[in-house]
């Protein structure tokens, strides 16, 4: 039986810590399916195509490259439950499926379209992220839902989307994703950087 994890993200932009969590993930399941998603319950600044290019490239500069992780656009749903539905089409029904979350979601989860049925469907690993605390009484709700849970023992490195879009930090994503989003023009700090650097 086929180990898959399923690993959706709203990132914008998809981040170092993003590539971390996949190299991880690479090393212990048999297939990581990558998409871009809208969150309901964000708001997204940067189109779903673009976030979709981002994660390619970021897959692409793993090194050593990962052939167990694949970008899988078809995923993208704004229903999780969905979502599974399309993986039980294309890997079957007998696939192990395991949906990564961080544990920035975890408290959003109960509020998840038909989320008992989403639980009865995958097993459910939380990636723990830094400045999100794992609450017990959140994971216990989770489980009298009906879900089978993982704490995963890693912590995401220290680096947000939302901090690179405020501050510009280059240290928060990859090498070709900063080269992709200073070609396509994304994001206001691009611009407030440049600034900074005509004033010096």
């Amino acid at each position: 039986m086929v180990k898959i994890a399923l690993f959706g993200t709203s990132a914008d932009p998809p981040t170092a810590g993003h590539q971390a969590i996949l190299s991880w993930l690479s090393e212990r399941y048999g297939l990581v399916a990558v998409w871009a998603a809208d969150n309901p319950f964000k708001s997204h600044q940067t189109p779903l195509e673009h976030r979709v290019a981002m994660l390619r490239l970021m897959i692409e500069e793993m090194e050593p490259l990962q052939k167990n992780i694949g970008l899988h656009p078809v995923l993208s749903s704004h229903r999780t439950l969905e979502t599974v539905a399309k993986a039980k089409e294309i890997w079957g029904t007998d696939a192990e499926l395991t949906l990564v979350v961080g544990s920035d979601l975890v408290s959003q989860l109960p509020r998840w379209y038909r989320v008992e049925d989403l639980l009865r469907q995958v097993q459910l690993l939380v990636v723990p992220r830094p400045g999100y605390a794992i609450q017990e009484k959140e994971l216990e709700q989770l489980r009298q839902m009906g879900g089978k849970l993982a704490i995963a023992d890693m912590t995401a490195p220290n680096v947000s989307s939302t901090a690179y879009r405020e501050s510009g930090d280059p240290e928060a994503i990859t090498p070709l994703i900063e080269a992709y989003i200073h070609r396509k023009h994304l994001y206001k700090c691009q611009h407030a950087s440049k600034e900074k650097l005509q004033i010096r």
